[in-house]
């Protein structure tokens, strides 16, 4: 009989740890993420416009039968490597992908030539994600630069059902007629919407130091209002800020508002209570997350002819409170986002402004955040400092403009960010 090669066989087990500790010290950091929404009701879908006019803004479709749509989202920070997470978090029955693609995008819905990667799950480039799941891509090697725009192309061979989305993706999503075109230099005659489809975060691969970021709130952190394919929602300002100081130019920052969320009740997404472990804490890389919630709550809850009791300031104080021990729990660092001014907006009154302020107080005076981003002061208007100040006000009393939302980013001191190892983090248990 014969004997066994014993030195191969010692080899063989001496590499395969080395191997595992090459694996698991690699560092990966969410540079991207949207929070997954319930898909709305069938809409219909408008062809793009000709050169001659702007597109015609249309709702964005629902589902999709034998068609590619490809999205465009924008990087924070850079790596070598890169994984894609789609999520079918509210789908009602599997979600059959029949091909996904990454690249760098160049103009509309065209990519950079050659930077076009195939994504593969668990090695084949088909997968099927059960209703409620979401799957992580096998990694692929591209470089991705930071504060660049990638192009993510999912092909769905079958009728869909209604699609998990993020509704105020605020860039253009190009979706074909049918087929699929993942692997094309462009779409041709896209069908096209300000959503996102399915696809919930992009991570890279990157040097030890780095860390993520969490933007967690409605929509004022979401970007509503701001102007679409410019990335100027705050947390997409301060994300050009932090690339360009080189005392964080490692930190990313990831956007998990959602336009309408409250903090205790469902409603335009699940409740802030009810995501938090899935927007926040699995989040590759997270160190810090900024929470700013409650307005939704205070004006639906506190507006005229809403039942008495409905939602208090202790009662959404309460919900926050628990959200900081969550994070804090974990190792996280919280920052507290004062409410800005809304005294004028549909859904003002003034039992809510007290409720408001209230909370405000909290968020100052409590202590139970690691820091404090104080918003409300930034756009208040002194004047009048229970409204927006006219300057960055759209008109609904309520969102800021481009300019308001430039200015709460750069009220934020670069400072929190840099040299965390100086500083005492929250003790996780």
């Amino acid at each position: 009989m014969k004997k066994p090669n014993v030195v191969l066989l010692s080899a063989v087990l001496l590499l395969a740890p080395l191997a595992f500790a090459q694996t698991a010290g690699e560092h990966w950091i969410a540079t991207w993420a949207a929070s997954p929404q319930q898909p709305r009701a069938a809409r219909p879908q408008t062809a793009l416009g000709n050169g001659n006019a702007p597109p015609r803004r249309t709702p964005p479709p629902s589902a999709f039968n034998n068609q590619t749509v490809r999205m465009i989202v924008r990087s924070t920070i850079g790596g070598s490597r890169v994984r894609v997470e789609l999520s079918n978090t509210f789908g009602a029955k599997p979600l059959e992908i029949g091909a996904a693609h990454i690249a760098l995008r160049g103009v509309d819905s065209a990519i950079v030539p050659g930077s076009d990667r195939t994504l593969l799950f668990s090695g084949k480039p088909t997968v099927s994600i059960p209703p409620g799941a979401t799957m992580v891509s096998d990694t692929v090697n591209l470089d991705v630069p930071k504060l660049a725009d990638l192009a993510v192309s999912v092909y769905a061979p079958g009728e869909t059902g209604p699609a998990t989305t993020h509704s105020v993706g605020l860039h253009t999503t190009y979706i074909s007629k049918e087929g699929d075109v993942t692997g094309q230099p462009e779409i041709a005659d896209a069908i096209t919407s300000q959503s996102w489809y399915w696809l919930s975060g992009i991570d890279v691969l990157a040097p030890a130091g780095a860390e993520t970021i969490v933007a967690f709130g409605d929509s004022i952190t979401d970007g509503a209002t701001s102007t679409p394919d410019t990335d100027r929602s705050w947390p997409s300002i301060l994300a050009q800020r932090l690339a360009a100081n080189p005392a964080t130019a490692n930190v990313a920052i990831v956007n998990e508002g959602i336009s309408g969320n409250q903090v205790l009740a469902d409603g335009a997404g699940v409740s802030a209570l009810a995501r938090f472990d899935r927007d926040v804490l699995s989040v590759p890389g997270v160190q810090w997350v900024t929470i700013m919630e409650g307005i939704n709550d205070i004006g639906i809850g506190a507006r005229n002819g809403a039942p008495a009791g409905r939602v208090s300031s202790e009662a959404v104080i309460g919900g926050l409170s628990q959200l900081i021990e969550r994070a804090h729990m974990h190792g996280i660092r919280v920052i507290g986002c004062t409410l800005t001014p809304y005294v004028g907006a549909a859904y003002a009154s003034e039992a809510g402004e007290v409720m408001r302020e209230a909370v405000n107080n909290f968020i100052r005076t409590s202590g139970a955040f690691d820091a404090v981003f104080d918003f409300e002061k930034v756009t208040q208007d002194p004047a009048n400092p229970k409204q927006i100040l006219p300057a960055f006000n759209i008109t609904d009393h309520l969102h800021p403009n481009d300019a308001g939302y430039k200015a709460m980013a750069d009220s934020i001191d670069l400072s929190i960010f840099a040299g965390k190892s100086e500083k005492t983090r929250p003790n996780s248990r």
